[in-house]
C-alpha cells in the first residue's frame, strides 16, 4: 500500500502573474449566519439584524454584515491561494458594490497581480492578488487586493506535518 497525497495547496513557486483561480465552493448566507457573525464581532447596526428597522430602508430586509461578506470571500479563497500561506500582508481597496440578502449565494475568484522573492525569508515568497465575489446572479458583492507570504516548495515549515498513526490504516 502506499500514501497518495492530497491536494497540498499552491506553493509560492506555483502562482504566475496573471492566472486567475476560480474558487471551488459557493457559499449560501443564512440568516443564521448573519446573526451569528452580528453577534460574534459585536456589530450593533440594526440593519442587520432588526427587520422592522430594515424594512423603513431602501433595501427593505436586513444587509449581510459586510465584513461576514469579506469573511466568506476570503475562506473562499483559501483552497486555491494560502493553504500554504503563513501570514495575510493586507488587505486593501475593499469595495463592497453590491448588497448581500439572507439566501444569497456567493461564489469568489482571483488573478495574481503579483509576486516577489522575500528579501528577509528565503523560504517564502509574497503573492499580491485582486479578489471579487458575485452573487448567483453574476452581480459584484464585492471585491478586495490581499497580500501574503507563501512558503517556497519544500520548505521545512510544512515538511512532516501528519503525525505517524500509532495504529495505521489497512485493508483488514
Amino acid at each position: 500500500m502506499s500514501n497518495e497525497a492530497g491536494w497540498q495547496g499552491r506553493f509560492f513557486e506555483d502562482f504566475e502573474v496573471g492566472a486567475i483561480y476560480q474558487h471551488p465552493l459557493g457559499r449560501t448566507v443564512s440568516e443564521a449566519d448573519n446573526t451569528w457573525f452580528t453577534l460574534l464581532t459585536m456589530n450593533t447596526n440594526q440593519m442587520h439584524f432588526n427587520t422592522e428597522y430594515a424594512a423603513r430602508s431602501e433595501f427593505k430586509r436586513p444587509l449581510v454584515v459586510s465584513t461576514l461578506t469579506v469573511a466568506i470571500a476570503v475562506g473562499q479563497s483559501v483552497t486555491d491561494l494560502t493553504q500554504n500561506a503563513f501570514a495575510n500582508l493586507g488587505w486593501d481597496d475593499i469595495k463592497m458594490t453590491h448588497p448581500v440578502f439572507a439566501g444569497d449565494t456567493l461564489y469568489s475568484e482571483s488573478i495574481v497581480i503579483e509576486k516577489r522573492e522575500s528579501d528577509s525569508r528565503p523560504h517564502a515568497g509574497i503573492v499580491t492578488v485582486r479578489t471579487h465575489t458575485l452573487n448567483q446572479d453574476g452581480a459584484e458583492v464585492c471585491s478586495f487586493l490581499r497580500t501574503f507570504y507563501v512558503y517556497k516548495r519544500g520548505a521545512k515549515q510544512v515538511e512532516g506535518i501528519f503525525p505517524v498513526a500509532d495504529n495505521p490504516l489497512t485493508l483488514d
